[in-house]
């Protein structure tokens, strides 16, 4: 009896010690074909949440609050969203407070063994302070296997045409200081057109994946079908933002949408990110007024939509 209990004690040291270690089990993110995959070339799912704008939920960027989004919503990446323009704190107006709350999630990142997504969060295009920026972080980052590159959030009203020479002069950039890491490039119409890439890609560069993002409320089976039209075609996508209400981030879940969704990005193996943590009055911020800032949040602190994700990212990042 003794040894069934020493080996049930041991296979469960195993397994907690295998979730800690998340980026060293799976180290050097690649792009084979239109897959992300790991260090050994086997495809791979990264399954997450984004923080909401630094420059207006700036108290969560903290490396306290990345280690419980890793611990008890069994995160395996997050995603810093660093607002451009927006808010008293955005990067244009206070570009080194920007980058100590980017950065405190990215060593709190580093420090839990997940993966981070460093995400340009804008709607246009500031290509010189978008190129200082990445240069810095790139020179700093190259070596950690964690990082993630996305320079460009959702373009709105841009062509394809400009976001892939913005996007094409920001890999360059990156690509001077670190040869490796995962780059992120967003398309036209709040990453609604996939398409749009997929028939004009940029070439040229290895470990590049374009991003799509849903509502499940609003966006239905079209945008699934335009996308598989993408992957079929050899585009590399990645869902950097989701979530289960509508396009305004208010309105109530649609759970029957929502798990279609999921249910279609596991079946094809994409990596997906839900939007957000922060606690603004509306359906998508995962958080209540109450939520402390350094995570440890209680069921009472977490709204619906916080709850639910809470679950499925339970639910599917229990295999990793």
């Amino acid at each position: 009896m003794k040894v069934k209990v020493w080996y049930a004690v041991l296979f469960l040291l195993l397994v907690n010690v295998s979730k800690a270690q998340f980026v060293k089990k799976h180290g050097q993110l690649s792009v084979l074909g239109t897959q992300l995959v790991d260090k050994d070339n086997n495809p791979i799912v990264l399954r997450g949440l984004s923080f909401g704008w630094h420059s207006m939920w700036p108290r969560f960027y903290n490396e306290k609050a990345v280690s419980w989004l890793k611990k008890d919503f069994n995160c395996n990446v997050v995603r810093a969203a660093m607002g451009i323009e927006l808010g008293e704190y955005s990067y244009i107006k206070d570009p080194q407070f920007s980058k100590e709350k980017i950065e405190a999630v990215i060593q709190g990142a580093i420090k839990s063994d997940i993966y981070v997504i460093v995400d340009w969060h804008s709607h246009n295009i500031n290509l010189q302070e978008a190129k200082t920026f990445f240069a810095e972080i790139s020179k700093k980052y190259a070596k950690y296997p964690n990082i993630i590159y996305e320079v460009f959030n959702e373009p709105d009203y841009e062509t394809w045409w400009e976001v892939k020479n913005y996007s094409e002069e920001i890999i360059k950039v990156i690509r001077e200081n670190d040869p490796n890491n995962i780059i992120l490039v967003g398309c036209p119409h709040w990453d609604q057109d996939i398409n749009l890439p997929a028939e004009d890609p940029i070439r040229g560069y290895t470990n590049i994946m374009y991003t799509m993002h849903f509502y499940a409320a609003t966006h239905g089976k079209e945008l699934r079908d335009r996308t598989d039209r993408a992957i079929k075609d050899g585009l590399p996508v990645f869902i950097s933002e989701s979530a289960g209400m509508e396009a305004s981030g208010d309105g109530p879940l649609n759970y029957k949408a929502w798990q279609e969704y999921i249910d279609w990005m596991e079946s094809r193996k994409l990596s997906w990110i839900t939007w957000s943590v922060s606690d603004k009055d509306e359906t998508c911020s995962i958080l209540k007024k109450s939520a402390k800032s350094e995570g440890k949040w209680k069921e009472e602190d977490l709204k619906e939509s916080g709850i639910k994700v809470r679950e499925y990212l339970r639910q599917y990042n229990k295999e990793e």
